[in-house]
């Protein structure tokens, strides 16, 4: 398992920039952007997934306990600056906070170091992911391409559900939160935490909410179509908004390399500190656009589990980056 430092993900980004090196060559993360594309289309200067954002600035300030788990810099207990950003699912970057295609929402958080590096969380609102590998989340976005309202049944998602009948129970269990604030965001990879004296804990992250708020699609939809954004704004302008970060521990037999399997409720949740978002971003727009969050991106202390859709998600990601960057 290997640590991916911040020049990594800035080179990776490069060469995904550069259309992998290699003359004619495609690869899995962009066939992903691409079928991201059919879905929502192309807007230039957006992310291909979680076009919709907003960006603010932070600290974390660790618990004790998380030093026992990792020697990772940001779990000194010291008070970390971090930039956040909270965002709509989708590839549209108008879509209304209180549709159904604006979920999961996600939240991603990036660490600043002292010694100049970074390291990334990203997480969303879903309790679990609804396929295992990349190729099979090409394959969904494909299926809802190609399953528009009105397409003679059984559509092609129709059909893709009947063989991973995980991704509808993962995308059916959503609901929408009355703020950003009041949600929580769930890590559906796992990593693994290497302590002092190199001993491994494979886990899951949880950014908990000071209070879980969900509203019903009635409600929602009734809201203004940028009520997540604007209710965000003006409550940390106000005070700020804080979250518990949090890790669900593995026990001994637990499935780290399958993200469409949760784990069991009882498992131990350590709480890893404090998240406190006390500014959002003026010109949060221009912000966004410059930002390249990767859930690879780590630091020593916390390494990559068996999970395959780490490393995918990461080439997707710096694809999309690339892109919007021309």
């Amino acid at each position: 398992m290997l640590r991916k430092s911040a020049a990594f993900s800035a080179g990776l980004a490069l060469l995904f920039n550069f259309g992998c090196g290699f003359a004619g060559a495609q690869s899995l993360p962009e066939d992903i952007v691409n079928a991201l594309n059919k879905v929502s289309g192309v807007h230039p200067g957006f992310r291909a997934n979680h076009a919709k954002g907003i960006v603010g600035q932070g600290t974390f300030k660790a618990s004790p306990q998380a030093a026992t788990l990792s020697k990772a810099a940001i779990f000194t207990g010291d008070a970390i600056p971090v930039t956040i950003r909270f965002s709509d699912s989708g590839g549209v970057p108008t879509v209304p906070d209180g549709s159904r295609l604006a979920m999961p929402h996600g939240l991603a958080i990036k660490f600043h170091l002292k010694d100049g590096s970074e390291t990334d969380i990203v997480i969303n609102s879903l309790k679990f992911f609804p396929v295992a590998t990349g190729e099979d989340f090409r394959d969904l976005l494909l299926a809802v391409a190609a399953s528009p309202p009105g397409a003679p049944k059984p559509t092609k998602l129709d059909l893709f559900f009947k063989t991973h009948p995980r991704a509808p129970l993962a995308l059916g269990d959503q609901q929408q939160p009355d703020s950003f604030a009041d949600e929580q965001y769930n890590g559906v990879d796992a990593f693994v935490f290497v302590d002092k004296s190199g001993k491994k804990q494979a886990f899951r992250y949880i950014a908990a909410p000071e209070k879980l708020v969900l509203i019903s699609k009635e409600e929602a939809a009734k809201k203004s179509p940028n009520y997540l954004f604007d209710e965000i704004a003006t409550r940390v302008a106000k005070a700020p908004v804080t979250f518990h970060l949090e890790a669900q521990l593995a026990a001994p037999g637990d499935v780290t390399k399958d993200p469409t399997i949760p784990w069991p409720a009882n498992r131990k949740v350590v709480d890893l500190g404090v998240l406190t978002i006390d500014k959002i971003d003026a010109d949060s727009l221009a912000e966004q656009k410059k930002l390249l969050f990767l859930p690879g991106a780590l630091t020593s202390g916390i390494e990559e589990s068996d999970d395959p859709l780490i490393d995918v998600r990461d080439g997707a990601y710096a694809v999309s980056y690339g892109r919007r960057s021309q």
